[in-house]
């Protein structure tokens, strides 16, 4: 009974770690893609600026 107690407490002790580490991975996939997206909005942002730019020098060369 005794090596059942101890398999058990084993078990659930590495079941928990187990757990904890699922729970991490979890939270570090949201938090990649979440700042991945800010960085791909960013980007867009940046590039629409620097086109509006590019046209309106443009324009100013063709007048």
């Amino acid at each position: 009974m005794n090596n059942l107690i101890l398999f058990t407490n084993a078990f659930l002790s590495y079941l928990v770690l187990f757990l904890v580490f699922g729970a991490l991975i979890v939270i570090a996939v949201f938090a990649g893609i979440r700042v991945r997206k800010n960085k791909n909005k960013k980007e867009e942002i940046e590039n629409s600026a620097k086109n509006l730019e590019a046209n309106a020098v443009s324009k100013e060369n063709i007048a």
